[in-house]
C-alpha cells in the first residue's frame, strides 16, 4: 500500500525539476496526479516517464499558465471531470529573473510576480472551492529559502517568496473550518536540469537531488488533515543559510 492511495493531487509545473520530481514520489506511493506547465512537449515527455510506473490512467496532463486565470479554471475542471476528486494541490510552478534593484525593468517584476504569486493565487482559490465542498484537502506552497535569507540581485523573486509564505499563512487560516490545510515548504539548492545544463553553481555550493526533496512534500501530503507540518526548511546540511547574503 502506498501513502497517498487513492488520492488525487494537482501539481503545478511539474513538467521538470522540484515538480516533476514530487509528482514521481506521489505516483509511487499510489495517488493519481493532474500534471501542469506551460511546455505542451516536456509535460508529455513527463506524463510519459511517469506512465511508465503505474497505470497510464492515474496520469493527466494539462497544459496550463498558472497566470491566466480560465486556463487555471480548465486545470481544475479537467481536473475534476477526470477523477472527480481533488485532495492535494501543490503550487510548484515559479520563474525567477532580478538584477539590482535600480536596473531591474518592470517588466521582469511583473513575470516573477505573476508565476509564483498570482498563479499560486488562482490555482488554491479553485482547489479551495472544490476542497470546501468535498469537505478538505491540502494545499501545499513551494516557497524558498529566499522567503527568510535574501540574496543581492533577487528583488522579484524574494519578495514573491515572501509574499507565498503569507498566502500559506491567509489560506491555512481561511480554510481551517472547511478541512483545509495549507503548508509552505522552503528548499534550498537542488540540482535541478537548468542547472546540470548551465553548470554554474552546482560545482561551488552543496545542492541536494529532487527526489531528496519530494520525500518532505511526500511527508506533508500523507498527513492526516487534523496534522500538518505548517513550513519546512530542507536544504543540504552544508548549505550557507544563517547569516547567508
Amino acid at each position: 500500500m502506498g501513502k497517498l492511495d487513492g488520492k488525487v493531487a494537482v501539481i503545478t509545473g511539474s513538467n521538470k525539476g522540484i515538480g516533476k520530481g514530487i509528482a514521481r514520489a506521489f505516483v509511487k506511493n499510489g495517488a493519481s496526479v493532474v500534471l501542469a506547465a506551460r511546455n505542451e512537449d516536456d509535460l508529455n515527455k513527463t506524463r510519459e516517464e511517469l506512465s511508465s510506473l503505474v497505470n497510464p490512467e492515474h496520469i493527466l496532463s494539462v497544459p496550463t499558465d498558472v497566470t491566466d486565470e480560465s486556463q487555471v479554471e480548465n486545470l481544475f475542471a479537467g481536473s475534476i471531470e477526470q477523477f472527480g476528486r481533488l485532495d492535494i494541490l501543490v503550487n510548484n510552478a515559479g520563474a525567477f529573473d532580478g538584477g539590482r534593484l535600480d536596473m531591474l525593468s518592470t517588466e521582469a517584476w511583473d513575470h516573477v510576480i505573476g508565476v509564483n504569486l498570482r498563479g499560486p493565487f488562482l490555482c488554491s482559490r479553485a482547489a479551495f472551492r472544490i476542497m470546501k465542498d468535498q469537505g478538505g484537502g491540502r494545499i501545499i506552497n513551494i516557497g524558498s529559502i529566499s522567503a527568510q535569507r535574501v540574496r543581492p540581485g533577487s528583488a522579484p523573486y524574494s519578495a514573491s517568496k515572501f509574499g507565498i509564505s503569507g498566502l500559506t499563512h491567509a489560506t491555512a487560516l481561511d480554510g481551517r473550518e472547511f478541512g483545509i490545510v495549507a503548508s509552505c515548504l522552503h528548499p534550498g539548492n537542488i540540482y535541478v536540469e537548468r542547472r546540470q545544463e548551465s553548470g554554474k553553481e552546482s560545482d561551488d555550493e552543496p545542492m541536494m537531488s529532487v527526489d531528496e526533496l519530494a520525500e518532505s512534500a511526500l511527508l506533508m501530503a500523507s498527513l492526516p488533515l487534523h496534522v500538518n507540518v505548517f513550513e519546512a526548511v530542507v536544504l543540504p546540511t552544508e548549505q550557507l543559510y544563517v547569516g547567508r547574503g
